[in-house]
C-alpha cells in the first residue's frame, strides 16, 4: 500500500544511460512511473512518444553508436532566448526515465557568436505518467518555474529551461544540456556537507521539492553545483524529501538570508516572480510557495523534515 500523500509506486526520476547504451553525462527527469502505470492511458501515449522518438534517431547514430548532444556554455540571457526559438532535433532517449525523457540538439543564432548546435533535455507533456498527488500535464510546467525561482535568487541552481509550445512530440520542457564532472563521489560529497550545498537545500525548502535524489546534483568543471529533475515540485501539501539535511535546525547565514529576505517582495502578489509563475502554477500553489518562504524567514533557520512524509526519497540516488 502506497503512504499517505506518497507518490503512488512512483520512483521520481531514475536515469542512467542514453538509448543502445551512450554513455551520460548529465541528467534531467521528471517524477516516473513503475511498470504498473502502463495500463495508462497515458502511458500508452508515452510509449507512441517513445517509439517515435526512436524512428527519429535511427537516422543519427553514426557506425560508433549515438552521439551524445553537445555540452555548450550559455548564460541565461543567451540561453533562454536560444532554447525558446531554437530549431529541434531528437538524437536520443534516455531509457531509464519512465516518462519520455529526450536528448535534443537545439540550432539557433547567438548574439556574438552566430549559428550554435547545443545538447538539450527536452521532455514533452504528452510523456508525462500520473501522479496521484500531482495534477495531470504540469510536470514540464514546474520545471519551467523552478527554474524562474533559482534565476530570481541568482543561484543558478536549475540551468536554463524554457517551456516551448511547439516541439517534436508537441508542447514541453527543454533544458540546456550540462557539462558534468565524472570524477566526483557523490556519496562523499553529501557526507562532506559542502557548502555550495546549503542554497540547493534552501530552495528545496522553497520550490518544496519532493525528488531530490544525489543523481539530481550536477557538479560541473568550474565547481558549480546545480541541480536537476524538478517535475514534483510546489505541491500545496509538504512534500520536502531531500539528501541535504545536513543542516536540519541550524540558523540560516545572514548572506543566505539576504538572497530570501531579497525573493519576497519578488514573489509578493503582484511581484515579477509571481508573475512568472502564473504562467506555469495555479494561485493556490504560489501562495503556498510565498508561505513556505515566510517561514524560512521567520525562523531563520533550515526546515526539519516533516513527520507526516517520507525525510529521503527512494533511492536516494
Amino acid at each position: 500500500m502506497d503512504e499517505p500523500g506518497e507518490p503512488a509506486r512512483m520512483d521520481h526520476g531514475e536515469e542512467t544511460d542514453v538509448e543502445d547504451g551512450a554513455p551520460r553525462t548529465a541528467s534531467s527527469d521528471d517524477a516516473s512511473a513503475d511498470d504498473a502505470s502502463a495500463d495508462d492511458a497515458s502511458a500508452d501515449d508515452a510509449s507512441a512518444d517513445d517509439a517515435s522518438a526512436d524512428d527519429a534517431s535511427e537516422d543519427g547514430p553514426s557506425e560508433d553508436g549515438p552521439q551524445l548532444p553537445p555540452a555548450v556554455d550559455l548564460p541565461p540571457e543567451l540561453a533562454l532566448p536560444f532554447l525558446r526559438d531554437g530549431d529541434l532535433e531528437i538524437v536520443g532517449r534516455l531509457v531509464q526515465a519512465s516518462n519520455t525523457t529526450l536528448l535534443v540538439t537545439v540550432t539557433g543564432d547567438v548574439p556574438d557568436r552566430g549559428v550554435v548546435t547545443a545538447g538539450a533535455v527536452y521532455k514533452p507533456i504528452r510523456g508525462e505518467r500520473p501522479l496521484w498527488d500531482f495534477p495531470e500535464a504540469t510536470l514540464a510546467h514546474r520545471e519551467v518555474a523552478a527554474h524562474a525561482v533559482s534565476e530570481a535568487t541568482g543561484w543558478q541552481i536549475v540551468p536554463p529551461t524554457v517551456f516551448r509550445e511547439e516541439g517534436p512530440l508537441g508542447p514541453g520542457m527543454l533544458q540546456l544540456w550540462v557539462e558534468t564532472r565524472d570524477d566526483v563521489d557523490i556519496l562523499a560529497l553529501l557526507r562532506s556537507g559542502d557548502p555550495r550545498l546549503r542554497r540547493i537545500a534552501l530552495f528545496d525548502a522553497v520550490v518544496n521539492n519532493a525528488d531530490r535524489k544525489g543523481g539530481h546534483l550536477l557538479v560541473r568543471p568550474d565547481g558549480l553545483i546545480q541541480g536537476v529533475d524538478h517535475g514534483v515540485t510546489f505541491n500545496v501539501d509538504p512534500k520536502l524529501r531531500t539528501v541535504l539535511w545536513n543542516w536540519r535546525g541550524t540558523l540560516i547565514a545572514p548572506r543566505e538570508m539576504l538572497v530570501l529576505a531579497a525573493l519576497r517582495p519578488q514573489l509578493a502578489v503582484g511581484g515579477t516572480l509571481a508573475e512568472s509563475l502564473a504562467a506555469h502554477l495555479d494561485r493556490a500553489e504560489i501562495e503556498q510557495a510565498r508561505a513556505r518562504l515566510d517561514e524560512l524567514l521567520g525562523s531563520r533557520t533550515f526546515p526539519h523534515p516533516h513527520p507526516d512524509w517520507p525525510a529521503v526519497p527512494w533511492p536516494w540516488y
